[in-house]
């Protein structure tokens, strides 16, 4: 179905790189979205391409994975344009080849990208010098607070270290008669939706990979301190068992229905998108947003964040090279058409002047995440060959330690080391 539905008008036999600029063409373009609002944001954003450059048609297909992306890629028969919701996977697309190295198209469109594009995004779209995607949209991640329930505790500011984050939780759990809660002040176990082991360690600026690429998390001190101090909070707040009996009367993630939502939480981690839900769904909760904390330790980096975001590319199997890398280029860089796609989205803008420009660093609860995005300190996961395996074997570890079933912690990280570089090793 979708590799028949990218095929052009002129049946992909174009000449690439050195088609006439005014060729008529058709180009297929892949992405991620699937919510009705999100799939029109996109077609709003073609349509504005297309009315800048009508000579070149192109197709959209929505609700793609990365899977059939690449899948598609292989088969010769996919798309000219794609997109990806997963950073993690750039590593992997570049050094396959699979999407086109994007280095030539910039230079040649006088586009200097460390000019253009913030640092952090600039990092997770290119793989070992080879940047075979650009930035579309970005995401940080911050603290949801409930003010109403902060008020009735007594509680003025939202917490800044990993001390005041425990303490406020306490303050704010509501427990039913038989002791299980009826409102938990926060959820910090690995299974509550944004919480995961990447997005929270990220507060704590660890360092994945050595110079040389090998596995780093039995070396890195702050990785040990992350794990002990998320043993630490669950344990203050009732202990694993109690915390995930709660989390199973959570509705869905991207629901009405969020347990942050619907007020079960007091407390909890997501990303900028969620002010938009919550405009919608629950335009009554009174909320507030705010830097998600730091260790105590590092108190000077309070405002950091996990940095993640959406990456678009150019198929190396497209045979509309020079059609796609103009949609690539608006779609990008056009500031005008990147903040009107970032308002509908509800994502933060990934271009310096898309940042300036947008009315969303005005807005109480989204500028946080916008400042967030710009915070020297914070960070993202390295690309690896093998996409985010390395990011599935920490995480697969973390269950079994927030469980009492993760062993001895230095002899377990060291493991972890040695398992995620014998997995990259077998992609080389």
């Amino acid at each position: 179905m979708l590799a028949s539905a990218c095929a052009g008008d002129d049946g992909g036999s174009g000449t690439g790189a050195d088609e006439a600029p005014d060729k008529k063409v058709t180009i297929t373009f892949w992405h991620g979205w699937s919510a009705e609002s999100e799939v029109k944001a996109v077609d709003d954003l073609v349509a504005k391409f297309n009315a800048k450059h009508p000579n070149i048609k192109v197709k959209v297909v929505s609700n793609v994975t990365d899977d059939k992306i690449t899948q598609g890629i292989r088969s010769g028969k996919g798309p000219d344009v794609v997109s990806s919701f997963t950073t993690d996977n750039v590593g992997q697309f570049c050094t396959s080849g699979s999407w086109t190295d994007l280095a030539p198209w910039l230079a040649k469109s006088n586009i200097d990208p460390a000019a253009t594009f913030p640092k952090p995004v600039l990092d997770y779209t290119q793989f070992q010098g080879k940047r075979c995607a650009l930035p579309l949209l970005a995401d940080s991640y911050g603290l949801y607070y409930n003010k109403d329930m902060f008020a009735a505790a007594g509680i003025t500011a939202p917490p800044k270290t990993f001390t005041e984050l425990t303490e406020t939780a306490k303050k704010l759990n509501q427990l039913n008669g038989d002791g299980t809660f009826k409102v938990a002040g926060f959820l910090p176990t690995f299974h509550a939706y944004e919480f995961s082991a990447a997005h929270t360690l990220a507060q704590f600026g660890p360092t994945y990979q050595t110079p040389d690429g090998k596995s780093n998390l039995s070396k890195d001190p702050v990785v040990p301190q992350f794990f002990n101090w998320q043993k630490q909070f669950v344990e203050s707040q009732g202990g694993f068992d109690k915390l995930e009996k709660f989390r199973t009367t959570f509705g869905e993630e991207f629901s009405a229905e969020n347990p942050f939502m619907s007020g079960k939480l007091a407390m909890t981690m997501d990303g900028e998108w969620r002010t938009a839900m919550l405009a919608q769904d629950a335009p009554n909760l009174n909320y507030g947003t705010a830097p998600f904390p730091v260790p105590d330790d590092q108190l000077d980096k309070y405002g950091r964040s996990y940095l993640t975001g959406t990456t678009v590319g150019i198929a190396k199997s497209s045979h509309h090279q020079a059609a796609a890398w103009e949609f690539v280029k608006f779609v990008t860089t056009d500031t005008e058409a990147m903040v009107a796609f970032s308002q509908a989205i509800h994502n933060v803008p990934s271009t310096n002047a898309a940042l300036a420009a947008s009315p969303l660093a005005n807005d109480e609860h989204f500028k946080p995440f916008i400042d967030a995005f710009k915070h020297p300190a914070s960070n993202t996961t390295p690309a690896s060959p093998n996409g985010g395996k390395y990011q599935v074997t920490l995480s697969e570890y973390a269950y079994k330690w927030e469980a009492g079933q993760g062993g001895d912690l230095t002899k377990s990280l060291a493991d972890l080391d040695k398992q995620i570089d014998t997995d990259v090793a077998q992609v080389k």
